[in-house]
């Protein structure tokens, strides 16, 4: 099968959705299918991309607020060019943007089929950016764009029925996995905790992912902040960068800001911290979550998305009502005066993680892609 992907986040990016489209790219090319990748030209993207992917860059603009991130321009011409010499059986689009469509244009132009896949819950968006009186022009232009897909593909069962609801069609759940391997309760460091200033007893909050205003970071720091009444020594440790990492490094010089980390450096972080605090309510999987739990860490989340799927409250994590702050600040300070019951919650954190396996959604991505195909007699994979 020769395979084109469209997407604006490919590596070196390093957040959900890119590591998720990593492992599905790396997965069919072990698998011998042929891989072609379509993004916006980045001067280290080359040296960063895998064996036996091919790469066609486009020109791109840095997204406005995430300047460190490119939205490819809607150009159909460059993919017509590539795609009438070598044509892809199928094309998996993976951004709503201007590439997006001019992806999807091309595809109808030359009768590819494709399938798309929603990451991000951009229509939740707009309450932080300032859009929120366009969400339902938003989501409109979303349910159209994924309409001409033989199949839309979503991380979770909660957003599958929220699109379903909003009108969307041919949806099907492709999960998340989560590499046990690297991220786990072994790479704990005690010489990490000590650059924090904890002890090996002090408890250490841990946030990982984008700074930005869809990630509610301010009740997670209040839930820290409600947490220290009863922890005084409790550390609060950020993972990441983005837009409001300076504002909230001001206003709150107490926590500690570690910045971007990947691979190994990335696993230790997660592993040297206790608690994992996560109020974000934009998530359409978090595999910020699942890293978390094969860590072994206790996570505080809203009841939706992984969480929802991999926590049971009182177990192996804590889970409050979506949108409810109140019941997220109770159960914080249900936690933390409930420390004795931190270790086995952990532990069992780690142990709900060890079936969740990448290559099981690499299977089911597989053969769908292959499903598509042999749906129409017309279409014959490439050998």
């Amino acid at each position: 099968m020769r395979l084109a992907l469209v997407t604006e986040t490919f590596p070196p990016e390093i957040n959900g959705v890119s590591m998720t489209l990593s492992r599905l790219v790396g997965g069919l090319i072990r698998r011998g299918h042929q891989v072609q990748v379509i993004a916006p030209w980045r001067r280290d993207r080359r040296d960063n991309l895998m064996p036996g992917c091919e790469l066609i860059s486009v020109p791109g603009l840095p997204i406005p607020r995430y300047e460190d991130l490119r939205f490819g321009l809607p150009l159909p011409g460059i993919m017509n060019k590539h795609w009438r010499k070598q044509r892809p059986d199928l094309v998996h689009i993976a951004t709503e943007g201007p590439l997006g469509w001019a992806a999807s244009r091309a595809c109808r132009g030359l009768k590819i089929p494709l399938v798309t896949s929603f990451h991000t819950n951009f229509p939740s968006y707009g309450r932080f950016y300032g859009y929120g009186g366009v969400t339902k022009a938003v989501l409109t232009y979303m349910r159209r764009f994924h309409r001409d897909a033989e199949v839309t593909f979503v991380p979770s069962d909660d957003t599958l029925q929220r699109l379903a609801k909003a009108g969307f069609d041919h949806l099907d759940i492709l999960g998340r996995g989560v590499d046990t391997d690297l991220f786990s309760p072994a790479r704990r460091s005690e010489e990490l905790r000590a650059s924090w200033g904890a002890t090996p007893e002090t408890p250490v909050g841990l946030y990982v992912g984008r700074v930005a205003g869809e990630k509610n970071l301010p009740l997670t720091v209040q839930a820290w902040q409600e947490m220290k009444k009863q922890l005084p020594d409790m550390k609060l440790v950020v993972v990441g960068d983005g837009p409001e990492r300076p504002r909230l490094a001001q206003e709150y010089p107490e926590i500690i800001f570690a910045g971007m980390r990947q691979g190994e450096d990335l696993a230790q972080h997660y592993a040297s911290g206790d608690v994992f605090l996560f109020g974000s309510v934009t998530e359409t999987f978090g595999n910020v979550v699942t890293e978390a739990m094969a860590s072994g860490l206790l996570v505080l989340a809203y009841d939706y998305a992984a969480p929802q799927r991999f926590i049971r409250d009182g177990q192996n994590g804590r889970l409050s009502p979506l949108h409810d702050e109140a019941a997220y600040l109770e159960a914080a300070r249900q936690l933390a005066g409930d420390q004795t019951s931190w270790p086995r919650q952990r532990e069992m954190a780690r142990e709900a993680m060890l079936s969740v396996s990448w290559e099981a959604v690499l299977d089911k991505f597989e053969q769908r892609l292959q499903g598509v195909l042999l749906s129409d007699p017309v279409l014959q994979p490439a050998s």
